[in-house]
Order: C-alpha cells, then sequence, then structure tokens
C-alpha cells in the first residue's frame, strides 16, 4: 500500500498521543487491578464493596440518578454491573494501552468518562477530582479518536503487515490511519464545543464554577429526616445522607426527642447509639445505617428506616421535633410530620 502524506499525518498524529494513550489506558485499567488482582472488591458486604462506592454517587448524581438508584435497591443486579463495568473497564484500558481498535475503545473512555462525569461530578473534598476526571477522560477521549494509534500499537502492526481488512473503511473508523471525515475541521470543531459547554455546564451545576458562589458538597456531611411520626409506643423516620466526603461517614453522637420550646424529652447519646438495635433500622440500599464502636454511622448515600421506642415519655403529645447530632457539631432538626 502506497504511504501517502494522510497516513504519515496520521501516524505521527496518533505517535505524538501515546502518552495520553498509555496514561489514560492505565487509569481504566487499573480499575480491574484494584478490584480483582489487588484485593476483592466486588463481594457484597465486605470492607471496600465497590457497589457501597456507587452508592455513594447517589444523591447528586445528574440524569442517571433513577438508574443508579435502581441498582442499589436491587443487589443482585448491582453486583453483575460491576463486574460487567469492571471487565469493560479492563478491556477498554488495555487495549488502549497496546493500541488495538483504538477509536472503538476511544468510544468505551469517552462513555465511561460521561458516567464518571454525572455520576460523580460532585464529589471531591479538597478540589473537583471526580469532575475532573471525568471531563478530562471525555477529552482525552475524543482525541482518541481523532488520532487513532501511531507507530507504537497493534493497529499500527496490522497496518504495516498489510491485513485486508485494515483497508476497510470500518477500520479506519474503529482502528486508526486516516479518519474518514469530510470536513474535519467542522467535525473537531463541533465535537470539541459540545465538550466545552458539556464541561461549563457540569462545573457550574455540581460546583457553582463558572458564575455565582462556589460549593462542594463533599466538604462536610449533610443528613436530611423526614417522616417523622410516633404512634405512642415508637418514633419513626427517615434519615438520608446526602452531602459529605465518600470515604469519611456521618457519625450520629446525639439523638434528642424535643417538644415545641427545645426541652428535652428523651435522649439518647454516644453510648447508647453505638449499641442501636439493628432490627429497628430498615436500610434502603447498599451503603447501611449501621451502629459502630463509638456512634451511630451514616455513610454517604445511605437511606433508611429507623424507629426509638418512646414508652417512657409521658407525655407523648408535647413531642414536636427530632434533632440528630453529628460529631462534627452539625445538628440537624425535623419537626413531626402533623399530615
Amino acid at each position: 500500500m502506497k504511504h501517502t502524506t494522510n497516513s504519515r499525518s496520521s501516524d505521527l498524529a496518533g505517535l505524538y498521543t501515546l502518552s495520553l494513550r498509555m496514561v489514560i489506558g492505565w487509569t481504566y485499567f487499573s480499575a480491574f487491578w484494584r478490584r480483582l488482582v489487588l484485593e476483592n472488591k466486588l463481594i457484597p458486604d465486605e470492607k471496600g464493596y465497590i457497589g457501597e462506592k456507587f452508592n455513594h454517587f447517589l444523591p447528586n448524581a445528574l440524569g442517571i440518578k433513577p438508574v443508579i438508584e435502581y441498582l442499589v435497591t436491587h443487589p443482585d443486579a448491582l453486583q453483575r454491573s460491576m463486574m460487567i463495568f469492571t471487565i469493560i473497564e479492563a478491556i477498554v484500558g488495555l487495549l488502549i494501552i497496546l493500541g488495538l481498535f483504538t477509536r472503538l475503545m476511544s468510544i468505551g473512555i469517552f462513555s465511561l468518562a460521561l458516567g464518571i462525569l454525572l455520576g460523580s461530578g460532585w464529589l471531591g473534598t479538597t478540589c473537583v477530582d471526580e469532575w475532573q476526571i471525568g471531563v478530562l477522560g471525555i477529552a482525552g477521549g475524543f482525541v482518541l479518536f481523532l488520532t487513532g494509534s501511531g507507530p507504537y500499537s497493534l493497529d499500527y502492526f496490522l497496518i504495516k503487515k498489510n491485513k485486508t481488512f485494515t483497508q476497510k473503511k470500518w477500520f479506519q473508523w474503529l482502528g486508526s490511519g486516516d479518519l474518514p471525515v469530510l470536513k474535519p475541521k467542522v467535525f473537531v470543531l463541533t465535537g470539541s464545543l459540545a465538550i466545552l459547554v458539556l464541561t461549563l455546564y457540569t462545573n457550574q451545576y455540581f460546583h457553582g464554577g463558572v458564575w455565582g458562589t462556589l460549593h462542594n458538597k463533599s466538604v462536610k456531611p449533610k443528613v436530611e429526616i423526614s417522616n417523622v411520626s410516633h404512634d405512642h409506643s415508637v418514633l419513626k423516620f427517615e434519615v438520608y445522607r446526602t452531602e459529605g466526603a465518600d470515604v469519611y461517614g456521618s457519625f450520629l453522637i446525639g439523638v434528642h426527642i424535643l417538644d415545641k420550646d427545645g426541652n428535652i424529652l428523651k435522649e439518647l447519646n454516644h453510648k447508647e447509639l453505638s449499641m442501636f438495635p439493628e432490627d429497628h433500622i430498615r436500610n434502603h440500599y447498599v451503603a447501611k445505617v449501621k451502629p459502630g464502636k463509638h456512634s451511630l454511622i451514616i455513610p454517604l448515600g445511605a437511606k433508611a428506616d429507623m424507629m426509638i421506642g418512646i414508652g417512657d415519655i409521658l407525655q407523648k403529645e408535647k413531642i414536636h421535633s427530632l434533632k440528630l447530632i453529628d460529631i462534627s457539631g452539625i445538628e440537624w432538626i425535623a419537626k413531626l410530620d402533623k399530615s
């Protein structure tokens, strides 16, 4: 096959993005390496289970929240999905590193990065970590689609060996070589502007990073309390941890049942919460509210219905509100639901 000027240009473009290909490839292949080789993180109910991490995405995910909620309420489907995602990341990452079917794998990179962006772009305690990983993965995937792989790739090896299928148009779209686009400048500009718009929109949506006040929902815990009611023997309520660091729980050290003047009708301290009956907690998701060594632990994304016995409160008609106290000093209060 005659090596044209365009072919030489595409070879050089693929060569110049070699480091990008290697780093992005390892970024995704390492997900498989961490979860199955270094330690097994695909076993439910064991420490480090990747399904719990997925649950952490739920409270502030963009656009894909229903999908995440379905999976975290169906543990079998969640485990299958985590296994499939891990296998896909391994294949995509390894083949990007090797430079085999580079453009097809770059679409995989783009798609995986988009999932990271929409699911966890709001996370990151000291920086906008997950958002940056997502948008840079999308941009990197697009660049690799444009360039394909250069001399240090299996695509290039197959082209040099004059394999028949490498002359087909489908290989140019899915492998490497000259990208068969009629108007490359328009294609590149359109794709780049679309990615820029997505970058600015998600930066603003998740962090207020374009205008207004910057915010970071990963800095401190936030617990939402709802459906507070009682039947004269048990006070029931729902807790849902929606903000804070994904690697650090909210540690409840106090629960107060209050009257309308703020006086305490009943109090649970940190020792009592550390021994809170597990049969009084009904968790909704795989991230579970549970008693810990010194407190009641509420992981990010955990939602649970809880019950507290109130048989020792003589004047139950005075129950007005419920207050939860975090070890950090943050307090959350919700009134009794009168409906």
